[in-house]
């Protein structure tokens, strides 16, 4: 009865967001999240565990990632997985603006995120320095549970809006820290159920 009355009190307005009277931006941000194409940058060990976290184990399809894409016009999240050294810096930064708009950056493992125990002239001491970036992933390397947490802090974050707010306002990513994840302790035992 309630929906009834604010429908006749207020008109239209009253009526509360349903599939019906949602605001076109809310659909596009949940759809936006929902089937985002990662562009893979993987650069050194971490690319391995991006592979397993796009393997049939942990299946990032279930989040509308369906496929990594070799072109960066058809991708866009970029996820940076190692090191990035000084010759590798203009490459990145090239695929970067090649995505298509909006785009999105996971920076994965510690030495995208700072350059790791690399601290010398030859490493990009955080991919920061080259794009935005809008969510680290921690660890060395990062299990596969901790760039899926990553992933699904950053849809929810695109589901929104907020990033595009602040991407137009600063042009800064989100720069948005989440904790590490250890990997499962029990190993995957294959055809047992």
């Amino acid at each position: 009865m309630g929906v009834v009355n604010d429908v006749l009190d207020d008109g239209v307005a009253g009526l509360t967001h349903n599939v019906i009277t949602g605001r076109l931006e809310d659909l596009v941000n949940w759809s936006r999240s929902r089937s985002s194409w990662p562009a893979t940058f993987g650069l050194a060990c971490c690319a391995i565990e991006m592979m397993a976290t796009g393997a049939a184990h942990y299946d990032m399809s279930r989040f509308g990632m369906e496929v990594f894409r070799a072109s960066p016009r058809q991708a866009d999240i970029m996820i940076v997985a190692g090191r990035v050294s000084q010759k590798m810096a203009p490459v990145l930064r090239q695929v970067y603006d090649q995505m298509m708009e909006p785009k999105w950056v996971i920076s994965m493992g510690v030495c995208a995120s700072s350059g790791g125990m690399f601290n010398n002239y030859a490493i990009v001491q955080g991919v920061d320095q080259v794009v935005p970036v809008d969510v680290y992933a921690p660890g060395c390397p990062p299990s596969p549970e901790t760039l899926i947490h990553a992933i699904e802090t950053l849809h929810q974050k695109i589901e929104d809006g907020e990033l595009m707010k602040r991407r137009v306002a600063t042009g800064a990513g989100a720069n948005i820290h989440v904790s590490e994840i250890p990997a499962a302790a029990t190993p995957v035992l294959l055809g047992i159920r």
